[in-house]
């Protein structure tokens, strides 16, 4: 089994040319041609990123998280969920590298072994980043209407968030 994974890498790398080459594929030509619309699909999508990118420094450094933190407090006490790990909830659906920064947030002002990291990690596996997945991908093709989309995604993401707080509760507490 070591062997083999170690070759599966090389193994696709030759297989995939010599399959187009099979095929009678111009291997070279359509690697170009897909480079070039990748390319040109990254530039259309910039805005879109920049856009998410920039909510989300100016939510974090207007002091809005940590206000909203304070406000609901209270409340998630009641239901037992770490208000520690709300930004996580909140960031999440928002961006992947924003979600990595809370989370080294939470390492570092708790200890990886704590509870609130395992709660913490655990949403992570266990959402995904909605609305950079809808401006991203939805933007590249063109498509504005994205309600059910958005519906969907934050339905998923908040059954994610409470499914983490009770499978840890479960499993750690």
């Amino acid at each position: 089994m070591q062997i083999l994974s170690i070759l599966v890498l090389p193994l696709i790398i030759v297989a995939i040319p010599l399959y187009g080459l099979i095929k009678k594929v111009q291997v070279y030509e359509v690697f170009v041609d897909g480079a070039k619309e990748g390319f040109q699909i990254g530039v259309r999508i910039i805005p879109y990123l920049v856009a998410i990118l920039f909510a989300i420094g100016m939510f974090r450094a207007s002091g809005a998280m940590e206000m909203l933190i304070h406000l609901l407090d209270p409340v998630l006490a009641l239901v037992g969920f770490p208000a520690e790990v709300l930004p996580m909830a909140i960031m999440r659906p928002l961006t992947g590298s924003g979600s990595v920064g809370v989370m080294a947030d939470l390492i570092a002002a708790y200890g990886e072994d704590s509870f609130v990291v395992k709660v913490a990690g655990t949403m992570f596996g266990s959402t995904e980043t909605t609305f950079y997945v809808l401006a991203v991908y939805f933007g590249a093709v063109g498509i504005r209407k994205v309600r059910y989309a958005v519906q969907a995604g934050l339905i998923a993401d908040f059954a994610g968030v409470i499914a983490s707080v009770a499978v840890c509760y479960w499993l750690f507490a």
